[in-house]
């Protein structure tokens, strides 16, 4: 049994020598500006949340990430099993968090209680014309020009030094579950896809993916949900007339199913917009994969060098 058990992603934390040129970025990419001062820069999407994306001044890397759990009594729960304190959360929304450090040194904030943002509205959608359904008569298709629309943080990616060691840590003190297991042999596997364990309630295929990397740890990728299809090319023809840096994209992986495109912000970290993901139940248990279902693709280009962290 794990201490307790989260709900989803809350956010992504990074260090940067100049919030305008992040802010840059991640307005290109199809954030919003939350809070900002001359220290630090919280980015929001269109959902609820108060923000996904937060940046200190300093020497430019990756500080940690959020994960939101159901309540302050799990905090407490959380906060007298690992000797740690409850903190007020000093950010957009408030609420209060327990922080932690993974066996890696990655800093894990444990939200709860943060006051949601109103969602910010899409227009409305058109109808799609495929070679079944004709919903869109007499009707033109128009999605406009800009950046994407960012939605909401969907997972974050970490590289481990010791994959079995760090996902104990998770599954210990968080709950989660293994959605597909990444295996080179029988005896050996070096990863896993991990999902939230919300009971009946349908999540995201993984929140949260470890990864053992030969080269160290470190973060990997963060992962950004779009409205669509649509909103996700538009996102990617704004990057690219921007003269933003592309790094993988546009495809369809197999593990997650997502349609995903991937972008590095000044600093080299990498930024995934995805959308159309695979949602299951506690009960649809877990399955192990191999490293080629990893890197390939349904559709698309093949995984560069630099995917592997």
């Amino acid at each position: 049994m794990s201490l307790i058990r989260i709900e989803d992603i809350a956010h992504v934390r990074f260090r940067a020598p100049d919030l305008g040129s992040m802010r840059a970025f991640l307005e290109d990419f199809g954030l919003t500006v939350a809070q900002s001062d001359a220290n630090r820069l919280f980015m929001r999407g269109h959902g609820p949340s108060p923000f996904i994306h937060v940046t200190e001044v300093g020497d430019a890397g990756f500080v940690g990430l959020g994960l939101r759990a159901a309540s302050l009594v799990d905090l407490d729960t959380l906060a007298r099993a690992e000797g740690a304190t409850i903190e007020a959360l000093d950010a957009p929304g408030g609420g209060h968090v327990v922080r932690l450090t993974d066996p890696d040194g990655n800093r894990v904030e444990v939200v709860a209680g943060q006051s949601p943002s109103p969602p910010m509205v899409f227009e409305p959608r058109p109808a799609w014309n495929d070679a079944e359904t004709k919903g869109r008569l007499r009707r033109t298709r128009r999605i406009g020009q800009g950046p994407a629309r960012v939605s909401r943080l969907g997972h974050g990616v970490l590289n481990v030094r010791d994959f079995r060691a760090s996902e104990a840590w998770y599954k210990d003190r968080l709950g989660l579950i293994t959605s597909d297991e990444i295996a080179l042999s029988p005896e050996v596997s070096i990863g896993a896809f991990l999902r939230c364990d919300r009971g009946e309630t349908p999540t995201d295929h993984h929140t949260l993916f470890l990864m053992q990397n030969p080269r160290g740890p470190g973060f990997n990728h963060a992962a950004f949900e779009v409205r669509d299809l649509d909103d996700l090319m538009r996102g990617h023809q704004h990057l690219k007339e921007g003269g933003r840096t592309q790094e993988w994209g546009v495809g369809r992986h197999i593990l997650g199913s997502q349609v995903f495109d991937y972008w590095r912000d000044p600093w080299g970290h990498t930024l995934e917009h995805w959308t159309d993901g695979d949602l299951f139940t506690a009960a649809d248990g877990s399955n192990v994969a191999t490293i080629q279902d990893l890197l390939a693709v349904q559709w698309g280009p093949a995984a560069p060098p630099t995917m592997g962290g």
